[in-house]
């Protein structure tokens, strides 16, 4: 007998105990469910909540390994310890073992608490509930520590998780149920209660106290930390990155969001896969550049004087917008979560361009937190389900005109 076998046998025999969702929860994320339907007719398919879930953590896995190496990179280099590199991917500076090492030692306990601190709650709902634990989890606790700074403390991301698990997910049911994206609410949630770690103006840089004095001959110094892009940009400073730096990812940031190539390839797989709605990447887009555009303008035509604080990113090219920041990747991974989307075609042109627009805006008008593709999804996705009210109104009275129209 098979371990597959032997667990199967172990989750008949306990089918009515108390614990039965933990087991059946670790039964089902190693094999298929061995249920199967004997009568009536059904839609047999491939794509169940588990393989879609795997798909987009499929996804998610380059932006995770570039985003370790970008950490270790970004360390050694704001230590002084290597150059810049000048030929990109191919670059041996980039890819070496100590880089990796580095970005590993920091990444993987936030992998490891997201995962553990979220699932345990995922389990405790069940046992409580009494019903099976679904797989929802299984690509918000990859998303979590791609989105939030490499330095947030784990005590601070298991309350977050704690709480966007809680208010965010259970309290509406559960998966398919909630209306706030979850991975989100977990980030918000540290943004408002621990803003000085979310704000964006530092650069985490392992043992910086250490290497710091060291680099400076023994001088007591607090800390070696810069700034991210936006964070730069906010405080009226000048882009020192490149767009080939920017577009490849080789800048300072969260540890999934820096890789705007490896972004665009991920929601091409999730577009080719039909798992990720193109209708709404692609309007996010149009509606970040019709933003940016707006501001360029306002520029452009001597509206707002350079010594504004506002004047550093209104007068950045609008379409770099896309490449720096969470933009890419909160439109490709967050935005299109098919639960807190909106359902309809034409809603999805409304919803995605709306969070573009309102991105782009935030960013430039809160200096405090020079990022806003957080604040346009959660926003959206608590007015995703009036768009679709009023398209869905909207043909009907279309179809109840033609109606009339035909009678008559």
């Amino acid at each position: 007998m098979g371990l597959k076998d032997k667990l199967h046998k172990l989750k008949l025999k306990y089918k009515d105990k108390k614990m039965a969702p933990a087991f059946n929860a670790i039964h089902t994320f190693l094999y298929l469910p061995n249920e199967t339907t004997h009568s009536g007719a059904h839609v047999r398919a491939a794509d169940d909540l588990k393989r879609t879930m795997n798909t987009v953590i499929m996804a998610l896995v380059p932006c995770l390994i570039f985003g370790m190496f970008n950490a270790g990179y970004q360390h050694h280099l704001a230590a002084g310890e290597i150059k810049a590199v000048t030929d990109g991917f191919f670059s041996s500076g980039f890819w070496s073992l100590d880089n990796f090492k580095v970005g590993l030692w920091k990444v993987l306990p936030l992998v490891i608490v997201s995962y553990g601190v979220g699932l345990a709650v995922e389990i405790l709902f069940a046992v409580i509930k009494k019903h099976e634990v679904e797989e929802g989890y299984l690509v918000t606790g990859m998303l979590v520590p791609l989105i939030v700074p490499i330095d947030t403390p784990l005590w601070m991301l298991a309350v977050a998780v704690i709480f966007g698990v809680v208010i965010g997910k259970e309290v509406f049911g559960g998966t398919g149920m909630n209306i706030l994206n979850p991975a989100l609410t977990i980030r918000a949630f540290l943004f408002f209660a621990y803003p000085t770690w979310m704000s964006g103006d530092k650069v985490w840089v392992h043992g910086a106290v250490e290497r710091a004095n060291e680099i400076a001959g023994g001088a007591q110094l607090d800390a070696m930390s810069g700034e991210t892009v936006l964070g730069s940009l906010a405080q009226g400073k000048e882009l020192t990155y490149s767009v080939s730096d920017m577009f490849l990812g080789f800048i300072p940031g969260s540890v999934g969001e820096t890789s705007a190539v490896l972004i665009l390839l991920a929601g091409l797989f999730l577009i080719f896969t039909k798992i990720g709605s193109w209708r709404i990447m692609l309007s996010a887009v149009l509606g970040a550049l019709a933003m940016g555009l707006i501001f360029n303008g306002v520029v452009n035509a001597g509206w707002i004087s350079e010594g504004s604080k506002f004047y550093s990113l209104m007068s950045t090219e609008f379409w770099h917008h896309l490449i720096i920041g969470g933009f890419a990747f909160g439109v490709v991974f967050m935005a299109t979560d098919p639960v807190t989307a909106s359902q309809t075609n034409k809603g999805k042109w409304y919803y995605g361009f709306l969070i573009g627009f309102i991105s782009i805006l935030i960013r430039v008008f809160n200096p405090a937190y020079p990022e806003g593709v957080m604040l346009a999804i959660l926003l959206m996705n608590v007015f995703a389900p009036t768009i679709d009210h009023y398209v869905v109104q909207g043909n009907i009275k279309k179809r109840m005109k033609r109606l009339k129209l035909k009678t008559t």
